[in-house]
């Protein structure tokens, strides 16, 4: 894949060096695991190439962010360290800092989103004990990252920035140093998830330099593809709002430095829409190409659930973003790919949403506000004379709260296989009740569902 020329113009030096990472090799190899790197058969099979994960997702913190949090507190000086640090985190750099507090005996405050699930605030205050205060504030990483901002302006504390940073990026970049160790064989391509963007900058940084002719694909959520907004408009910019849903992913402006290393480095963006052309026609990767692509979320869950059932792998949605991008990449037979499972940090109790998004991704799952005539026997003849002998109703619920027996319903169905849906809207356009289908992303199926 040739780069365009926009992108050819805005190749400059990088603001991070080989250098930088070897020397957190060096700095961190006592405290990380050098984690396994397992073909997957499955995998390999759907694609036709060699497809390795990469798993972090078993990392001594579940996740790849203890690399860069360590590397960059081990350099800190006496009095930064007496003074303490700050951090703002989704959930997971929040954990490598929180370890490497009490490591190190350096209290630290931590911030994260509100949407920061449960099970990532308990690890966070279990790695980091008594060394560590977790402060929950406003909705999102931004809101988080602006009031440790504000608290180290206010308390002179040093910030430990989660991608933003030359000390974060070469940690993360010492896992592109792992894979070249533990393949026989040069990589064909490797498949990274992007949120601020510190992963793929270390990665990329060590793999132009050690593996040129290695393909990169950085994916980003659709809900959250602050990279690409970047590449396209030539800088960083902020998004004006993001779905938090993938929440080690989801960032609404990503970092300068990050930025600087992957337009040096000649990304060039395909856009989610490209991978979804009716022909089915997919991305073929050229090597040396360096792509940037965004996922929507309900193929992410599916991914999740496959990964789970499979291989029984429990990745967070940022950690499933790599092996997602799987179906939309076309590589040459027998080619040598690998995905970065980043993350394992996922609360269980998500997985109820991550199913229904998962079945809406898939085409099984609709919703209908269904008008029932007031008379007797109405809700028997939508079930007898409308419902396939597959479908299940999953949601049933009136909308006007104050009569529970007629009126207006929000009507959650399955189907028993997605090319039913045409069969089933033909029904309800025959019956006698008014039918007006939910449309995925629209505002009212936002608002009822």
């Amino acid at each position: 894949m040739s780069t365009s020329p926009d992108t050819a113009a805005r190749n400059t030096t990088s603001p991070l060096t080989v250098g930088d990472i070897d020397a957190a090799i060096e700095r961190i190899s006592h405290v990380i695991d050098a984690t396994p790197l397992q073909w997957s058969e499955r995998l390999s099979a759907l694609t036709g190439a060699n497809v390795y994960l990469k798993r972090e997702d078993l990392q001594v913190v579940r996740s790849y962010k203890l690399r860069g949090a360590y590397n960059l507190m081990a350099q800190l000086a006496p009095d930064e360290r007496a003074a303490g640090v700050v951090t703002a985190s989704a959930g997971n750099h929040a954990q490598g800092v929180a370890f490497a507090c009490r490591a190190m005996g350096i209290v630290g405050r931590i911030y994260v989103p509100s949407s920061t699930p449960k099970q990532k605030r308990d690890r966070i205050r279990a790695h980091g004990g008594e060394f560590v205060e977790l402060i929950l504030t406003g909705e999102t990483y931004d809101a988080a990252a602006a009031a440790a901002a504000a608290d180290v302006l206010r308390t002179g504390a040093t910030l430990v920035p989660p991608f933003d940073d030359a000390r974060t990026a070469a940690g993360q970049g010492t896992i592109a140093a792992e894979i070249l160790a533990q393949l026989d064989t040069v990589p064909d391509a490797v498949v990274v998830p992007v949120g601020g963007g510190g992963c793929i900058a270390g990665m990329a940084t060590y793999l132009h330099a050690h593996a040129p002719r290695t393909a990169l694909v950085g994916v980003e959520p659709t809900g959250a593809a602050s990279m690409t907004a970047a590449l396209v408009a030539g800088a960083p910019v902020t998004l004006s709002e993001i779905d938090p849903f993938v929440d080690g992913a989801s960032v609404k402006r990503v970092g300068d430095l990050p930025f600087a290393v992957v337009s040096a480095l000649g990304a060039e963006v395909v856009s989610h829409t490209a991978l979804l052309q009716a022909d089915g026609s997919t991305i073929r990767l050229d090597p040396e190409s360096f792509v940037m692509t965004n996922l929507d979320e309900g193929a992410l869950c599916t991914t999740m659930l496959e990964l789970y059932q499979n291989e029984g792998i429990i990745a967070e949605p940022a950690g499933a973003l790599s092996v997602a991008a799987l179906g939309s990449i076309t590589f040459e037979p027998g080619s040598t790919v690998v995905c970065l499972v980043s993350g394992g940090n996922n609360d269980v109790s998500r997985y109820g949403e991550i199913l229904e998004r998962s079945l809406v991704h898939l085409g099984l799952k609709h919703y209908f506000l269904v008008d029932f005539p007031q008379e007797p026997g109405a809700l028997r003849r939508f079930l007898d004379e409308v419902l396939g002998p597959e479908d299940d109703i999953t949601l049933f619920e009136y909308v006007k709260r104050n009569n529970r027996e007629t009126g207006a319903a929000l009507v959650g169905i399955e189907l028993g296989n997605a090319d039913g849906l045409g069969d089933l809207l033909e029904r309800m356009e025959h019956s006698q009740m008014q039918v007006e289908r939910l449309e995925p992303g629209s505002p009212a199926y936002r608002y009822l569902t």
